[in-house]
């Protein structure tokens, strides 16, 4: 069994807005470079662990964690489409070995994967059903969130799961680096905006246009010092790479969501997603990570950061 591991930035802004050329040039390159590696490696599993937007997971039922057992793509943003090749079998599995190390789960049989999920599997395999993957939420958009330390739980759990298994695996974390969309917030908003949080599975096609215009027009007025996101955080962010490329996970132990939520900004929170990644990967085994591509991006509203890690397991 072999595992390797790819964190990285997400950003529908990807597809609408340009920064510099050099700048997009280097982001898109480390990209391939990237994708050129995991077609080498041709995974037999995927593992990705992904927020969501509200889009598939809302305020009705919000669990910290949920893995999908059968998902599909939920279509924002256009970046995927259709079913998500999920290893059934496996992907229960799983749960039942996660819920047996002690971890609570959730499950779902019909999982609606968002951006979170779908932008990193096509630009790293060229297709949300190029591999068989199992798609793991946790929640990094709808206070409050899963303490760190339990994402660290999480994740070993997974991960010695996986250590167990005799494919290729392939693991994805998908989020931030610093973040800040205009998520609204529950509680700070007017009861249609309450109701969408609760329950806005299935919106109408002009109800998601208007909701992705606001971004795209967010992420111009940030590239302008304009608008209400909080700005970038290089520092931060290069101080998570190195966290994480030192294998010191213990820091996670003791991170707050005030810490996240001041240097992160509200898409900060969607570092728990690496935070499970590397837990899993350091739970198969020792590892080598090196950061393949860092730039604060304003126009796609990211600290743009991507990491490779691979361990081999006798």
């Amino acid at each position: 069994m072999s595992v390797k591991l790819i964190c990285v930035s997400h950003s529908p802004m990807m597809n609408f807005i340009h920064p510099a050329p050099d700048v997009e040039a280097a982001a898109r390159g480390a990209f391939v470079d990237l994708a050129q590696e995991v077609a080498a490696y041709d995974p037999e599993l995927i593992v990705v662990f992904a927020p969501d937007h509200f889009n598939g997971f809302f305020y009705d039922l919000m669990p910290p964690f949920c893995v999908g057992l059968r998902a599909k793509c939920a279509g924002d943003w256009d970046i995927g489409e259709g079913p998500l090749p999920v290893p059934e079998a496996i992907a229960l599995d799983l749960v039942q070995a996660v819920q047996a190390g002690d971890v609570d789960i959730a499950y779902s049989y019909r999982m609606q994967a968002d951006h979170g999920f779908t932008q990193p599997l096509e630009l790293l395999t060229g297709g949300v059903a190029r591999y068989p993957v199992i798609p793991i939420f946790i929640n990094g958009a709808a206070k409050p969130f899963p303490p760190c330390r339990r994402v660290l739980k999480l994740g070993e759990a997974v991960g010695r799961f996986l250590a167990g298994r005799p494919e290729r695996i392939l693991v994805i974390g998908s989020g931030g680096l610093s973040h800040d969309p205009p998520t609204p917030q529950f509680g700070a908003v007017p009861p249609p905006v309450e109701e969408f949080l609760i329950a806005g599975r299935n919106p109408t096609p002009e109800a998601r246009q208007e909701r992705q215009e606001r971004v795209v027009n967010n992420g111009r007025l940030l590239a302008e010092g304009k608008g209400s996101s909080q700005p970038l955080d290089p520092d931060w962010d290069r101080g998570l790479l190195d966290t994480f490329l030192r294998g010191d996970l213990d820091r996670f132990l003791t991170m707050t969501d005030d810490e996240i939520r001041s240097r992160g900004g509200r898409g900060g929170h969607e570092i728990r997603s690496w935070i499970a990644a590397f837990a899993c990967l350091a739970a198969a085994g020792a590892y080598h990570a090196e950061t393949r591509f860092y730039q604060p991006i304003d126009e796609w509203i990211a600290g743009m950061g991507m990491v490779s890690a691979e361990t081999h397991v006798a």
